[in-house]
């Protein structure tokens, strides 16, 4: 999931080379964190969040395939 996550923020902001991903477990749970730039967070949040909505769409619709849940955080 790391991987589908850093794949699509790049596609989107302005500085691909500041994305950052990091997949940690918690509970039952898989959470992945994407940091951006600060210029580019309201690219990857959307207008009233769906863009962030639609990433977090396209993960949860990967994870179902395995059975697994997915968290995605998008972190300042």
């Amino acid at each position: 999931m790391k991987k589908l996550v850093e794949v699509i923020a790049k596609a989107l902001v302005d500085h691909p080379e500041e994305v950052t991903v990091t997949e940690t477990e918690k509970d039952n749970a898989t959470v992945v964190e994407l940091r951006v730039s600060p210029t580019d967070m309201g690219k990857v949040i959307g207008k009233q969040g769906r863009i962030a909505k639609a990433i977090r769409s396209v993960v949860k619709a990967a994870a179902s395939r395995d059975d697994k849940k997915v968290i995605v955080e998008i972190v300042q």
